[in-house]
């Protein structure tokens, strides 16, 4: 551990969890700035920058194994400017350095270790590297007086590499020759999935294996246009493979970022929030194309995990979950028999043992991850006697486990991940027909309008300890609209689609690219660094021009706005040929791309309260009609001015009306709920 005694550094003064970590190193760190940079020129040194997140285990290690260390700090002060970065705090970073890694080393990953000329040019990139050579890696000192010395006699050729690198990176012209995306496109993208798909196991390829909620969201919609069950019969078995696995907290709840084996049994522990809001859209959707309970339940068992730990006082989500307490990986998810045995008794105890996977030798490094794997996940569903005993002993193992010392926290609090997990309660909360997560999903954006939004209306980033700060990316702006069009699904309240339109319009200020088409990561108005990049690739995260293309798409149908159906038209032909080229690795933009092209289906409920369509609202909430959208005139004036269509479209005989159009003709209004679901599929 850091020695607390130790003077701290630059770093104390930051509000990032991840760079307060490192306030006490040895090492003489600075935050991102332009004192870091003057000082580089002024004393003629490279930069050692170093990118990572508070929850990252390898970022840890390396911690610990270099930057807490004399040697290592001697090396760093005495011939670099250090510099440190949050990604999630500045993902425009990130982002850049990150495709100069993979660009000159072919992988990338955190902690990221970028060498660089006082310009902010990389020549030298890597990711871990421990502080003496092993594991086949380098060892940091070694390199350290390596690059010493070649920036003493080669100068000019690193300062040339790195002008040719940043160069190469920054005009690297990708596949944007506006090629015609279509239903071809579709069906590649699923081609593609299926012949990765692991028939044993669920999930693409072999170990490591990741969630990546987009993926199953592609192909339940691709199940629903063509009705191809393998489609979804391939998102149940990743689903319920992933819930069984040890991935899944089957004592506090929460799913955690990825699996390091092909049976989903042992996690990297770390629990973030976008990965737990992306499973409960998925999970959300997934009971509502099926009606199966399980998938419900396992979105309510998400929902419990972030409402008690991640959740603020001010009802704002925090970003993250640690893999490490007491300096070891996943010590406090571990269990022995004898442990459950002595927190619940011992028949209860070698009950719940033997139905987890919990046993003398261990499952995972001489200690048990509970899991389902071998279970019938139907039984469980099925026999309520046996799911109430498990649960019962579940949560008395619970309140043992709150002994232990817990995982640390990142409590900052992002304006991009919070608009996910509204979405994905907003859109929990109409599929069970919970007022409890609307609410929660309503406070949670009261929050950011609160104190996420300059005075000027201009968006923020992050906050974190009273302070709310950095311009918000794209990312930000686009998934916030895609939790604002859920709020208004599930409540109808119009001033969340007014909120909606406004932050789309702003998006297309900041970050909209006139030119060439497409939009940029950060803003006009933002720090403006060595290349703009524009982000389609669907990742971990959905890309923001992803997001903001569904967005756009789902806005213009609402409307009736045809300036914004260009806009997301001029996307598409903007990402062309880079999505078409490898199609399964853009799923979420593949989504985006089949409600533009699918025959949509645009609802308008005329009534005089919502109350008095909660049937009709009934069925299209517990139906997946993911190519629709929803509409409810009140005689909303707001609303009339925002879609002007709907002021024609009154009630019949005064009852309560639907006026379903698909493919921009209008079907006979209906009055009963009953006519409905046909009319939707």
């Amino acid at each position: 551990m850091t020695n607390k005694n130790v003077v701290p550094n630059r770093l104390i003064h930051e509000k990032s969890p991840y760079l307060l970590q490192h306030a006490h190193n040895p090492v003489d760190w600075y935050p991102w700035g332009s004192e870091a940079f003057n000082k580089a020129k002024n004393e003629d040194k490279p930069i050692f920058l170093s990118i990572g997140y508070s929850t990252c285990h390898w970022c840890h290690v390396m911690e610990r194994e270099s930057f807490e260390d004399e040697e290592v700090a001697k090396a760093l002060n005495d011939h670099y400017v250090s510099i440190k970065v949050d990604r999630e705090e500045r993902p425009d970073i990130d982002s850049i350095y990150m495709s100069v890694c993979q660009a000159i080393t072919g992988q990338g990953g955190w902690p990221l270790t970028i060498i660089m000329t006082p310009d902010k040019n990389p020549f030298f990139a890597g990711t871990y590297f421990p502080k003496t050579g092993k594991y086949g890696y380098p060892g940091l000192v070694e390199l350290l007086f390596q690059i010493k010395d070649a920036w003493h006699t080669e100068k000019d050729r690193l300062i040339e590499t790195g002008s040719n690198i940043t160069d190469s990176i920054k005009n690297f012209p990708g596949r944007f020759n506006g090629e015609k995306l279509g239903e071809e496109t579709a069906d590649r993208a699923f081609r593609g999935l299926r012949s990765s798909f692991d028939e044993m196991y669920g999930g693409f390829g072999g170990a490591p294996k990741f969630p990546t909620p987009h993926n199953l969201l592609f192909l339940l919609r691709y199940w629903r246009a063509k009705g191809n069950d393998t489609a979804l019969d391939m998102t149940e078995k990743i689903l319920e493979a992933m819930y069984k696995g040890g991935i899944f907290d089957h004592i506090g709840f929460g799913f955690s970022r990825y699996s390091t084996d092909k049976r989903w049994l042992a996690p990297h522990f770390e629990k973030m929030l976008y990965d737990n809001a992306l499973l409960a859209y998925a999970y959300t959707e997934a009971y509502q194309a099926t009606g199966k309970e399980i998938y419900k339940n396992i979105v309510r068992k998400i929902f419990t995990y972030v409402l008690r730990d991640m959740t603020s006082d001010e009802g704002a989500f925090y970003s993250a979950e640690d893999a490490d307490s007491e300096g070891e990986e996943g010590k406090f998810y571990l269990w022995r028999p004898g442990e459950v045995e002595e927190a619940v008794g011992k028949e209860d105890g070698e009950f719940f043992c033997s139905r987890y996977d919990i046993k003398p030798e261990g499952n995972f490094e001489g200690k048990s991850i509970p899991n389902l794997i071998d279970a019938n996940l139907d039984e469980l569903v099925q026999d309520a006697g046996l799911a109430a005993r498990l649960d019962t002993i579940r949560e008395k193992l619970f309140m043992h486990r709150e002994q232990r010392t817990r995982p640390y926290r990142d409590d900052k609090i992002l304006t991009s991940w919070n608009g996910l997990m509204i979405a994905a309660l907003a859109l929990g909360g109409r599929a069970f027909g919970s007022s409890e997560y609307v609410k929660a999903a309503e406070v949670a954006f009261d929050f950011i309008q609160e104190h996420l939004v300059r005075d000027d209306g201009r968006l923020l980033a992050r906050y974190r300890d009273g302070e709310a700060a950095l311009p918000a990316y794209l990312g930000d702006y686009a998934y916030l609209v895609w939790g604002l069009l859920e709020l208004y699904h599930a409540t109808f309240n119009t001033a969340y689609l007014e909120r909606a339109l406004d932050l789309n319009r702003d998006m297309q200020k900041l970050f909209g690219d006139d030119l060439d088409g497409g939009l940029f990561l950060y803003g006009e108005d933002s720090e403006q660094l060595i290349m703009h990049p524009k982000e389609v690739y669907d990742g971990a995260l959905p890309s923001g021009n992803s997001v903001a293309l569904y967005n756009m798409l789902r806005l213009s149908r609402m409307t009736g706005d045809t300036q914004i159906e260009e806009r997301a038209r001029r996307l598409i032909e903007t990402f062309g040929g880079e999505v078409g080229h490898n199609p399964t690795a853009y799923t979420f933009f593949m989504s985006a791309l089949m409600f533009g092209i699918q025959p949509t289906r645009e609802v308008v409920l005329t009534a005089r309260s919502r109350e008095d369509v909660g049937d009709m609202l009934d069925r299209i909430n517990s139906s997946f009609v993911p190519f629709a959208t929803i509409l409810l005139n009140t005689g909303d004036k707001e609303l009339h001015e925002i879609a002007p269509f709907t002021r024609e479209q009154s009630m019949v005989e005064e009852k309560p009306t639907a006026y379903v159009c698909k493919n921009f003709a209008c079907l006979q209004p209906v009055t009963e709920a009953d006519a409905l679901p046909g009319m939707l599929q």
